[in-house]
């Protein structure tokens, strides 16, 4: 199947029910979409003399041409490659070049005038190529995961089996970038025919978040952790009575702020582990589970269709529909990804008797300190119970004895302060000595990557 039937089976049940909002505005129905999208790859394929399989590249902020341009592109049974907006020269430049792009758009008004006569849309196989994902790069040069038609519909039809049932009266807002999940989140709404929302800002501003799901009843979003800490510092914070579920993952929640984000939104948060090599779909941690504190350390548990076991070594592995089906012309590393048949996330965890996962840390963030290893997450939640603390990371440093010593990079909240000796107490009443941080350092802010993950590489680099 074609992904791009999504639009069209909508279109054709529903043409006149609205498709794509730009903030409370309907800027295309199904049925106006379905027609831009034909002609749109009708234009792609005449004019760039493109054929089945050649990617297009595109770098736009959150806009309705967003969709046009990806929906255009497999309806011509063309691969896209979306790049986040935010990325800088040189890496368009090596994406672009690394995927071999046929064609490249970076303005919508690049494609204002493509289109063509209206076309019958591509015939594709399960296995082709549908989204050339690049990852965040935040260890090296970023590898392209090549997403097939079949992983978007598993992921997809994923979202209706563990999330939500959705239907036409439901919306999705897109305040993170269609680039990344809430693009592929997206998928699911058009499916249901569904109206898709995009921020008049083009991206995320808390208050006008709060505005959009007064506006849009029955609206969803997905978020990274750190946007919704933004929102619950907002002056703007309220309970959205018509809410329909908030999914956040692409990063860790710390339980202190998922404790505050179940106050504020109440019995709506849906948590997702998954990774750009498997798109949102590892395992989930469903609603009425946010209610128990101790699964809510957990990041739930396989989703519908899922496989996931911790190897020996502690590693997690998953295997599914929705796994890549390799790294773009980088054969050495797919076959480390991908060796055994299963997906080698990476991440170090556990698995309780119930199926319930636990991520202890990124296997390169491990201290390993007098032979013990250490979990930086382990210590980070300890030190988001203070008061005065924003957020924190916690890496490794170089001991000549030791092997590494634990040092903790922590931001203060407005108008808080602290000292290390509150710290170090409040470490050394809830886990060992030996992984209390050795060193602790109070900076502005925690650089981060457009995805919102801290980048742990540059603070070693400081260290």
């Amino acid at each position: 199947m074609n992904v791009v039937q999504f639009l069209l089976q909508s279109a054709r049940r529903l043409p006149g029910r609205p498709a794509i909002a730009v903030g409370e505005k309907v800027v295309h129905s199904y049925g106006s979409l379905a027609l831009r999208v034909s002609r749109l790859a009708s234009g792609l394929t005449s004019k760039f003399n493109l054929q089945a399989g050649d990617r297009v590249a595109f770098a736009m902020k959150n806009c309705p041409q967003y969709w046009e341009l990806l929906f255009a592109c497999w309806h011509a049974g063309l691969a896209a490659v979306p790049m986040n907006a935010k990325l800088h020269a040189k890496e368009f430049e090596y994406i672009v070049g690394d995927s071999g792009a046929k064609a490249c758009f970076f303005d919508s008004k690049e494609f204002e005038d493509l289109a063509g006569e209206a076309q019958a849309p591509a015939e594709t196989k399960p296995g082709d190529l549908a989204w050339l994902f690049y990852t965040s790069g935040t260890t090296g040069v970023p590898k392209g995961a090549m997403l097939t038609h079949r992983n978007l519909l598993f992921a997809t039809q994923a979202y209706f089996a563990d999330i939500d049932k959705l239907g036409p009266g439901d919306a999705i807002l897109h305040p993170a970038p269609l680039s990344h999940g809430s693009g592929l989140y997206g998928l699911p709404h058009f499916a249901a025919g569904a109206v898709n929302v995009i921020p008049e800002s083009g991206g995320f501003d808390a208050e006008e978040i709060f505005g959009l799901l007064e506006r849009w009843p029955n609206a969803s979003f997905f978020a990274a952790p750190t946007m919704i800490v933004r929102l619950l510092a907002s002056p703007a914070a309220l309970t959205p009575q018509t809410l329909k579920t908030v999914t956040y993952g692409g990063a860790p929640m710390y339980v202190a702020d998922a404790l505050r984000a179940i106050d504020l939104f109440g019995p709506r948060l849906y948590q997702l582990y998954g990774q750009g090599e498997s798109p949102m779909t590892i395992t989930g941690l469903p609603q009425e589970f946010h209610k128990n504190r101790i699964k809510l350390e957990s990041c739930g548990y396989a989703r519908t269709g899922v496989e996931v076991k911790v190897l020996e070594s502690g590693e997690i592995v998953t295997r599914s529909d929705c796994v890549m089906a390799g790294y773009w012309n980088n054969p050495e590393a797919t076959a480390s990804a991908l060796a055994g048949g299963w997906l080698r996330t990476g991440d170090i965890g556990r698995l309780d008797e119930q199926g319930f996962l636990t991520i202890l840390d990124r296997s390169k963030d491990m201290i390993i300190s007098g032979g013990s290893n250490i979990y930086p997450r382990e210590i980070e939640e300890v030190l988001l119970r203070h008061p005065a603390v924003a957020e924190c990371s916690v890496v490794g440093r170089a001991h000549p004895e030791w092997g590494e010593e634990v040092v903790a990079f922590v931001v203060l909240k407005e108008n808080f302060s602290t000292q290390k000796e509150e710290l170090d107490s409040l470490c050394l009443a809830n886990i060992a000595r030996f992984k209390r941080p050795k060193d602790y350092r109070f900076v502005a802010a925690l650089p981060k990557n457009n995805y919102g993950k801290v980048l742990k590489t540059e603070l070693r680099k400081r260290l």
